[in-house]
């Protein structure tokens, strides 16, 4: 069995006190692991003595409280980052400081959990944490070593699939068994929702595939010359029944000679991105404004939306692979988390620019330049 070392960095002995009669016993593991995971605890009643354990003791998870006496959470967490330790840190905190805990998972906090927590709720966020950095090293392995840790891969991915897939499973059976009644109608958020898993399956394989061409340098890229304006429009047409259904106009604009020397594929995965990030979004009743612009030694993309809007913290991360901003209005929208990475890469191979301005409450516009040499 491996060990992960836990750092409890909190200034009430109680609560260090609980959280390592909770966890003394505990393991957790995944079908995908080879080994299931139990904890060893380590304490810290202050900021400056947790730093000290960092740079002298092995430590895999952080569970650190912000409000500490003489140096805070959140600047214990700016160290963490500083030095780029690979530690996972949930922050813990009272409700009433919600809105700083939020702040620190923007500043690299896996998450957070409030106090007072039952046992349930401290088990729960650890099995989370623990296969958070579970996949974050297995990834940096697979960078290094290869086949083998591909394989292993794949073991996760079959594991992130598996539970949209009992899910999709189980409502089929009721409406088969007919457990809510005999009408059609009896049974419509079961075949909304499962439609719903079976959609972010799809997005997560294909975004995945994506990445892992991409990564690899074995795409093999078709360089032609294509009409962005023509590609534009087939992902506008694509996302066209979702626009309609909550009345998000969507508008094209072309200026100039809108060829380039490009792969269509990548080019489909770009506006594929912007257009329906740009609807998804967005607000009903909402607008999209795409806009090519022929700048002779480049086209201009920009595409701008009257939805949700991003913080400036927000905007620092969305490029990083698997990162989803998280809020209550973006709870119910599904993705992989990958997709803006992917059309960042797509967009470097191209020697591109991509700026992002964005507003909360107001909108966000992307703009994209692609050099035509």
């Amino acid at each position: 069995m491996a060990t992960l070392h836990v750092l409890v960095v909190d200034d009430e002995p109680g609560i260090r006190s609980g959280i390592n009669r909770i966890l003394s016993n505990y393991s957790v593991g995944y079908p995908f692991m080879e080994e299931d995971f139990d904890f060893t605890l380590i304490d810290a009643g202050t900021g400056e003595e947790a730093i000290e354990i960092l740079n002298n003791q092995k430590v895999d998870v952080v569970l650190l409280d912000n409000k500490l006496p003489g140096m805070d959470g959140i600047e214990v967490l700016e160290y963490i980052n500083k030095e780029q330790m690979d530690v996972a840190v949930m922050m813990i905190t009272s409700f009433a400081s919600l809105d700083l805990a939020i702040k620190a998972t923007r500043n690299g906090a896996y998450n957070f959990m409030p106090k007072p927590f039952t046992p349930q709720e401290l088990r729960a966020s650890i099995e989370n944490v623990a296969k958070h950095l579970f996949l974050k090293r297995m990834t940096r392995k697979m960078q290094e070593e290869g086949k083998q840790i591909r394989f292993q891969f794949l073991s996760v991915l079959s594991h992130e699939l598996k539970s949209p897939l009992n899910a999709v499973e189980g409502y089929l059976k009721m409406i088969q068994e007919k457990q809510f009644g005999d009408k059609v109608e009896d049974y419509d958020k079961m075949i909304e929702r499962s439609l719903a898993r079976l959609k972010g399956m799809r997005n997560l394989i294909m975004d995945l595939l994506d990445l892992t061409k991409i990564e690899s340098g074995k795409k093999q890229r078709k360089i032609r010359e294509i009409d962005l304006a023509e590609i534009a429009k087939l992902a506008i047409d694509t996302m066209e029944p979702y626009s309609i259904q909550r009345a998000v106009k969507v508008k094209m604009t072309t200026k100039g000679d809108t060829t380039l020397l490009a792969d269509p594929d990548e080019m489909e995965i770009v506006f594929n991105n912007l257009v329906s990030n740009a609807v998804k979004y967005n607000r009903d009743g909402g607008k999209v404004d795409v806009v090519i612009t022929d700048e002779k030694s480049s086209l201009l993309i920009k595409v701008s939306d009257t939805g949700i809007g991003m913080s400036k913290e927000d905007l620092e991360t969305i490029f990083q692979d698997f990162v989803r901003i998280k809020s209550s209005k973006t709870r119910d929208i599904t993705g992989s988390g990958l997709g803006l990475s992917i059309m960042k890469k797509m967009v470097d191979q191209y020697n591109g620019t991509i700026e992002v301005e964005s507003e909360p409450d107001k909108g966000t516009t992307f703009t994209i330049s692609l050099p035509r040499n």
